[in-house]
C-alpha cells in the first residue's frame, strides 16, 4: 500500500507542483490550503507523513502543527519562508520533526520526504518484532533508579509511570544510556540517533534533549540526568 502523504500549501503553484511530485513518485497525496482544513484532512485521511506551511491563512503552521502533535505522532517537515532561525527553532518546539526553507529543490524535499518515511518504517518495525522466547531481563532493561527503559518494548516509565515519548526522543534518550557517562558531541548523536543522511542540523538535537529534560528531569532548569557539557556536547549521568 502507497504511503500517503498530506500537502498543507496555500500557495496554487506550489501546491501543484509538490502534488505532482508526490503523486509521480508513488505516494498517494492530499492537500489542504489553510490551517482548518488540514486539520479536518489529517483526522480523515490519516497521512504517514505532513508537508506543513507556516504561512498560512487563519491557522498559521505552528498552531496546526500544535493541534497534530496532540493527537498524533504522524511526522511533520515543515515549510517556512525566510531563512530564520526563529522560525526553525519554533517549528521544532512545536513537534515538527524536520524543516525546509523557501526556495528548495525538489530533489531536496522528497529526499527528506523519503528520510522521515524511512524512519517511521523502521520504528514500525522494531515494533512488531516478537520478542526473543527467553528474554534476559538484564540485557533488555536499563534502569537509573526511577528511571527504566524497556529496549524490548521501547517504553520508558519514571517512578512506575509509562512516559509518552515520540520514537525520536525514545531514540535519543536509549542512546544516551547505552553511553552513560560518556561526552558526546551535537553532531554525534546526530549522525548515530538521526542518520548520517539526516540532512538538518545540530539544533535538532538541542530542542529534543529539551523535551526529554521536561519528561524525566525533577528540575528541568537544573537537569541531573542530561547535563550540558560546555562546548561539547551532553552526558548521560543516569
Amino acid at each position: 500500500m502507497a504511503e500517503k502523504v498530506l500537502v498543507v500549501e496555500d500557495e496554487p503553484s506550489l501546491q501543484e507542483t509538490l502534488l505532482y511530485n508526490l503523486d509521480k513518485a508513488g505516494y498517494t497525496v492530499e492537500a489542504a490550503g489553510d490551517g482548518l482544513l488540514a486539520i479536518e484532512t489529517a483526522r480523515r485521511f490519516q497521512p504517514d507523513l505532513i508537508v506543513l506551511d507556516i504561512m498560512l491563512p487563519g491557522m498559521d503552521g505552528f498552531e496546526v502543527c500544535k493541534v497534530l502533535r496532540r493527537e498524533s505522532s504522524v511526522p511533520i517537515l515543515m515549510l517556512t519562508a525566510r531563512d530564520d532561525e526563529i522560525d526553525r527553532v519554533v517549528g521544532l518546539e512545536v513537534g515538527a520533526d524536520d524543516y525546509l526553507t523557501k526556495p528548495f529543490s525538489m530533489r531536496e524535499l522528497m529526499a527528506r520526504v523519503k528520510a522521515q518515511l524511512r524512519r517511521t518504517e523502521l520504528v514500525r518495525q522494531e515494533l512488531t518484532k516478537a520478542p526473543p522466547e527467553e528474554p534476559d531481563p538484564a540485557h533488555d532493561l536499563l534502569s537509573f533508579g526511577s528511571l527504566v527503559i524497556d529496549r524490548t518494548r521501547r517504553e520508558v516509565t519514571l517512578d512506575g509511570a509509562v512516559l509518552a515519548l515520540k520514537p525520536q526522543e525514545y531514540d535519543l534518550l536509549q542512546f544516551f544510556a547505552e553511553h552513560k557517562g560518556q561526552m558526546l558531541s551535537r553532531e554525534f548523536i546526530l549522525e548515530r540517533v538521526w542518520g548520517w543522511d539526516y540532512i538538518g542540523d545540530s539544533r535538532t538535537v538541542d530542542v529534543h534533549v529539551r523535551w526529554l529534560r521536561q519528561k524525566i528531569e525533577p528540575d528541568p532548569a537544573d537537569p541531573r540526568r542530561i547535563v550540558t557539557v560546555r562546548g561539547g556536547g551532553y552526558r548521560f549521568e543516569g
